[in-house]
């Protein structure tokens, strides 16, 4: 039998593509219209998928005007207050929310996704991100970013910090008995009293334990300390290989490192990103991704670059190579990726930054026989459990994945008909994690 496939759809923004909102029939406003991304959570829900995912940017002044004018992410809602809104509108999929480690406390995170969980009865999931954009800390009274290293540490003491607050009731601590007077059981309340090195956190949270135990866990780092933090913490891991080779290397190393933790690879779902771009021939489907990389501006292109790379490169001249950039404090991943790709491709600066302008990352690009291949293939080869589907513009590249893409899946016996439970963790097959402190 197939392995069956997992998949999510990468909705914030609702494309990471810059052009998105300019190509012939799309929404304009479509990362910012509640009723359009209502129509696109509904119609993902009626498809099956599994989840809902959202990033969150911290800063608007991350590139020059000049770019950021060009930029549909300027606007966008703030994940929980949308999430919790699209949970009242839907019934199953997953609800997945971005919430960083670096420019927040654990309290607030804790008791924001305990919330989520509850409103959605059961289908929340916490990415867990350490903000690699330096242009955030000045939003948080820093001058400089955190280091690298250290944005990691905390992250590691933040997620035990969170996950004790989410245990901080027994499941059967309300009572609620009306005639004695009795609301709760003190003695099914534990205080965390936690003091780390990082973090100083008293508890215990002032909301029962979330339906599914804990929200899923959500990583999306690819660094070495990234890696590390999924194999001991992540149930499910956004990642953005560039090709099948890279995949199968990553899939193998972080599943690698479980066992050591005492985790088993199974309890891990690995769903890398991929934009999708379908058309009746390859041919077609190739002159609909040229036609959309077509909408990127060379600012917006030069700005993305800079900002994988840590580093401005506006200056440099765009028809030469990519000379040597020095290391930054910014993400290692984006920017080893972007010196990678100039050098096998042999590429100019204005080439690299049209693919970053754009979308640099793994992009599926066919019929949707084609892509049902590369994508079974992916599975079949121990690369991932599915992907993150990335949409070249909406709502006709959402329409194309769920109405055409979806049932070629489905034919093949790759996705689900319909979903087997109601909660996040039944869709992904995840345990249910029991409560360390009232096992």
């Amino acid at each position: 039998m197939a392995k069956s496939m997992h998949l999510t759809a990468f909705m914030r923004p609702v494309s990471l593509h810059t052009g998105a909102w300019r190509y012939p029939g799309s929404y304009p406003d479509a990362n910012f219209n509640f009723g359009h991304i209502k129509s696109f959570i509904q119609k993902l829900e009626a498809a099956k998928f599994d989840a809902f995912f959202m990033a969150d940017h911290l800063a608007v002044l991350n590139m020059p005007v000049e770019a950021l004018k060009r930029s549909h992410t300027v606007t966008s809602f703030e994940p929980f207050t949308l999430l919790s809104a699209l949970a009242a509108v839907t019934e199953k999929i997953g609800l997945a929310a971005t919430a960083s480690t670096t420019f927040d406390e654990p309290y607030h995170v804790a008791r924001r996704f305990a919330s989520l969980d509850h409103i959605s009865n059961g289908r929340a999931a916490w990415n867990i991100v350490t903000t690699s954009n330096p242009d955030s800390a000045r939003n948080f009274g820093l001058d400089e970013h955190v280091e690298h290293g250290e944005r990691y540490k905390r992250a590691r003491e933040f997620y035990e910090v969170v996950t004790g607050l989410w245990d901080s009731f027994a499941d059967d601590a309300f009572i609620r008995d009306q005639e004695s007077g009795i609301f709760f059981d003190p003695a099914k309340m534990h205080v965390l009293a936690h003091k780390g090195d990082e973090l100083d956190v008293r508890g215990p949270l002032n909301i029962a334990r979330p339906v599914q135990g804990w929200p899923v866990i959500v990583q999306a780092g690819q660094s070495e300390p990234g890696r590390q933090l999924a194999a001991e913490t992540a149930e499910l891991v956004f990642c953005s290989p560039r090709d099948l080779a890279a995949a199968k290397a990553l899939y193998a190393d972080i599943k690698g490192r479980m066992p050591a933790f005492g985790r088993a690879p199974e309890h891990m779902k690995i769903l890398p990103a991929a934009l999708i771009v379908i058309g009746d021939t390859v041919e077609e489907a190739r002159a609909k991704r040229s036609r959309l990389d077509s909408f990127v501006h060379y600012d917006s292109a030069i700005a993305s670059l800079s900002i994988a790379l840590g580093h401005d490169v506006s200056t440099l001249d765009p028809d030469a190579p990519l000379p040597d950039i020095p290391d930054t404090n910014a993400s290692k991943t984006g920017r080893a990726q972007a010196l990678r790709l100039a050098a096998e491709e042999n590429l100019t600066v204005r080439q690299l930054a049209q693919r970053y302008g754009g979308y640099a990352g793994l992009a599926f690009v066919g019929t949707p026989k084609t892509i049902a291949d590369e994508m079974e293939a992916w599975l079949s080869q121990g690369a991932s459990d599915g992907f993150t589907v990335v949409f070249p513009y909406l709502p006709q590249g959402l329409d194309d994945v769920t109405q055409r893409l979806i049932p070629e899946l489905q034919r093949r016996g790759l996705f689900r008909h319909d979903y087997e439970g109601t909660t996040l963790r039944d869709h992904l097959g995840l345990q249910r994690p029991v409560n360390r402190f009232f096992a």
